[in-house]
């Protein structure tokens, strides 16, 4: 068993230290650092050798060449391959989901595309529920399609119809080789089982020979309302660009799970280039020590300003997973799964995209942008701009009707925001 470094440890007299705490020094040594309390940006893109004989070494352990000695780390080399800021964070970030091993992105998008790449191969097949974000949709049904890689829908709240179905499906066209899954779902907070699917990884395990990834996109309610690995999932992914980084001013990604799921990932991104970047490294460290604070106002403050809507006469329906009646199959499994209904969620105004618009159009204290998870509340109207490469049809069948405004509550007093929206609300 490994020593851990004065650093890396995680207990104190016995006890657990909790995730907030670990977040403020955890995989730093301030005494490399000039007795600098917090970490320095280590703004460079490449690290001199000690000698000639240690650089060899380093893009040995790198290539998987050779195994690391006991207790050693791999060598900095390059910041394409390694940098101390990404090194600290991926390891704070493992710490939510207690992961063995992380790596973060250049966005989230990288994490999703380059962890597809290194798990999947032309022939294959990936089966995805709905809905989901667009830009995964678009890689899932179009772009992987370029590489002979075919993806299968499923919707949980269609009738009829659940993963076990698509996957007999899928695989007619070849191997099932990742579940992907995004819950709650964006933006309608539709919710998918992770247990359930893991299960079905394993009896397709056993059935065929053939061992599906689930992977499960965490970013409405990760990492503190909800742990993937904990139900069973093989790798978590995030836009970090959302709650982790916090203050609408990065764009980053990452995955974290078992170590040899990471490492074929690892070797892709070291080859594709589509690692985070130094800065927004130190950035993340930074929202880091505020994360807890940050997701559990907002999802707070979420609960008051969805009970207003809900009670409004111009307002259809409130995707709020607080909503979720006792005794359903959709409770039941958030009651399972969940730790809280997060601070995202959705509603449906009355009198479809006119009416969606004027409401939008008046918010005054709610900004008008996609993304979510900042400090700052924003407002979207999905058919018409994140789900716009959906036909009318598919935006139909998985719930995205064109009266939905999806809504990201940030640090603002909630009775400000109720206010902003009961004012806009009065034009639609």
């Amino acid at each position: 068993m490994k020593t851990p470094k004065p650093y890396h440890h995680r207990t104190l007299s016995q006890k657990t230290l909790r995730p907030e705490t670990l977040m403020m020094g955890y995989g730093y040594d301030p005494k490399l650092s000039e007795g600098s309390v917090k970490v320095p940006l280590f703004q460079t893109s490449t690290f001199v050798f000690e000698n000639a004989e240690a650089g060899k070494h380093f893009f040995e352990l790198n290539l998987g060449k050779v195994a690391p000695l006991e207790g050693e780390e791999a060598g900095l080399i390059y910041s394409r391959f390694n940098n101390p800021n990404l090194q600290i964070l991926e390891e704070r970030l493992a710490i939510w989901d207690n992961a063995e091993d992380c790596l973060t992105f250049c966005s989230g998008m990288a994490a999703i595309s380059t962890s597809l790449l290194a798990h999947l191969r032309p022939g294959d097949t990936v089966v995805y529920s709905e809905p989901i974000y667009g830009g995964t949709q678009g890689l899932l049904s179009k772009i992987l399609a370029l590489y002979n890689v075919r993806g299968f829908g499923f919707f949980p709240g269609r009738d009829g119809e659940d993963i076990h179905s698509v996957v007999a499906t899928a695989q007619k066209t070849g191997p099932v080789k990742v579940i992907f899954i995004e819950t709650p779902a964006n933006p309608t907070n539709q919710m998918t089982d992770i247990a359930a699917a893991a299960k079905l990884r394993d009896q397709l395990e056993k059935d065929t020979g053939v061992r599906p990834l689930v992977m499960v996109d965490n970013t409405f309610l990760g990492p503190l309302w909800q742990r993937p690995l904990d139900h069973g999932a093989d790798l978590v992914l995030y836009s970090l660009t959302k709650y982790v980084g916090g203050h609408s001013d990065l764009v980053a990604g990452s995955v974290a799970g078992a170590e040899h799921h990471v490492t074929p990932i690892r070797q892709f991104r070291n080859t594709l280039g589509t690692m985070c970047d130094p800065h927004t490294g130190w950035l993340l460290l930074r929202s880091l020590e505020t994360l807890k604070i940050r997701m559990t106002e907002a999802s707070n403050s979420a609960e008051r300003v969805a009970a207003y809507l809900l009670k409004h006469p111009k307002i259809e329906q409130v995707d709020y997973l607080g909503f979720l009646k006792p005794g359903t199959a959709d409770h039941d499994l958030y009651q399972r799964q969940c730790a809280s209904p997060g601070s995202t969620f959705s509603f449906h105004v009355k009198g479809g995209t006119n009416a969606a618009f004027r409401v939008l159009d008046n918010l005054k204290i709610i900004k008008l942008a996609v993304s979510l998870g900042g400090t700052e509340s924003l407002a979207s109207h999905p058919a018409t701009m994140t789900h716009s490469g959906l036909d009318s049809a598919a935006l139909d069948r998985i719930g995205i009707t064109a009266g939905l405004i999806r809504l990201s509550i940030g640090l603002e007093n909630p009775d400000d925001l109720i206010a902003d929206l009961e004012q806009a609300l009065a034009m639609a």
